[in-house]
Parts: C-alpha cells; structure tokens; sequence
C-alpha cells in the first residue's frame, strides 16, 4: 500500500477479471490475425509477382487482382476489425484497473481520463504515456514493489510494431503492401512476428498486473469484514 486507505468499499471497486478475460482473449485472436496476415505474405511471395506488374500500376491505374491477392485483401479487412476490437477491450479492461487502482490507494492517476484515449494517437505523447498509464496502475497500488518486467517487453515490443511503417500502421495501400511482399517479403514478416509477440506479451501484462491488483482487492476485503 502506500500509506493511504481506500477511497471506496471493497463492494464499490469495479470487477475486473471479466474484463481481463476479455482482453486476453481478444489479444490472442489479434495475434493470431497478424499470423494470417504473415502467411498470406508469405504466400504472395511464393507466388511471386504475376507477369502484368503490381496492383497499383502509378499514375491511378489498378489492374483486376488476382485471387490471392483478393484473399488478401479480405485477410487484412478482418486483421483490421480484429486490432479495433480488441484495442476497445483493452482500454474498457485498462480503464477498470485505473478506477480500482485509484480507490485503493486514494490518490488521482498521474495522467487524466482523455488520456486513455489521447495518448495513443498524439504523436510524441503516445511513446511514452499509455505504457504510463500501464504503470501507474501497478505502481499507485503497490508503490514499494518493482513494475513488472513484463510491462517494458510489451511496450518495447508495441513500439518496434509501430516502426517502419510496416507494422501496426501502415504507410501503404493494402495494394502497395501485396507489391512490397512480392519484391521484398522480409521487412513485412519482421513486423508481423513484432506484433504477434506484442500482444502475447500485452496477454501476459494484463493476467499479471490483473493478479496483482485482485490480490490488493482480496486483502481490502478481509480488513473490511
């Protein structure tokens, strides 16, 4: 603890182990999307490069795509749906912690509420503010104890994913992506294990940092009654 009691009743923290199940499953039907996506690259790359050049012919012309790269198109459509997805079940399960996080220790989280959401998209800001966040929900609770190392591998590895332009945000079309497969596959393949490591690992933070703050929650509990 950290010197402070809990702002709330124990039967007023909000449950949280629902929510981190939700989370974990979603992170690994994300990371199972990206490993699709890996092998359709790796698909597109065997196939290689039909005779009639890319997809994307310059100057807004597009020839008909073939079928692989009509499946691919289809493949990448549904990794999209699945990252939102389970980017909203993260935040529903990392804005739970931070409540709980803050009736437990009486103190206001380091970064306000907007921040949930600003701090993945401003640029500059969101290299360091959501792995913040992450923290403070630990560490507000348990202030004597180390953070996790598991919080730093998930955050190094979700920064190498957003690297390059390959990665969790593409600079190219998904047209321009199919060509960058047929003539240099490696770059792409590279991203993708990066991101499918990201959110095994991200799995992983939310069963510890989950634990741990139950863990505090049970403890409240026996005090009270």
């Amino acid at each position: 603890m950290n010197g402070k009691e809990s702002t709330l009743p124990p039967s007023a923290l909000r449950p949280v182990q629902g929510a981190a199940n939700l989370a974990v499953v979603a992170l690994a039907l994300a990371g199972l999307a990206w490993a699709v996506r890996a092998l359709w690259h790796i698909r597109l790359a065997m196939a290689g490069q039909p005779a009639s050049g890319p997809p994307d012919q310059g100057d807004g012309v597009h020839r008909p795509l073939n079928a692989l790269e009509n499946s691919y198109h289809l493949v990448d459509s549904a990794g999209s749906a699945v990252t939102v997805g389970c980017a909203l079940v993260f935040l529903l399960w990392l804005d739970r912690v931070r409540d709980n996080a803050r009736a437990l220790s009486g103190a206001e989280p380091r970064y306000h509420y907007l921040w949930l959401f600003l701090g993945w998209i401003v640029p500059i800001a969101n290299l360091w503010i959501p792995r913040g966040m992450v923290a403070d929900v630990h560490r507000s609770v348990f202030p004597d104890r180390r953070l996790p190392a598991v919080v730093n591998w998930w955050w190094g590895l979700w920064l190498a994913g957003l690297a390059g332009g390959v990665g969790l945000i593409y600079a190219d079309s998904t047209d321009e992506v199919i060509a960058r497969a047929y003539t240099g596959v490696w770059p792409l393949l590279a991203a993708d294990l990066v991101i499918v490591a990201a959110a095994g690992t991200a799995a992983l933070m939310v069963r510890t940092l989950t634990a741990a703050q139950q863990e505090r929650v049970d403890e409240a509990a026996r005090t009270d009654s």
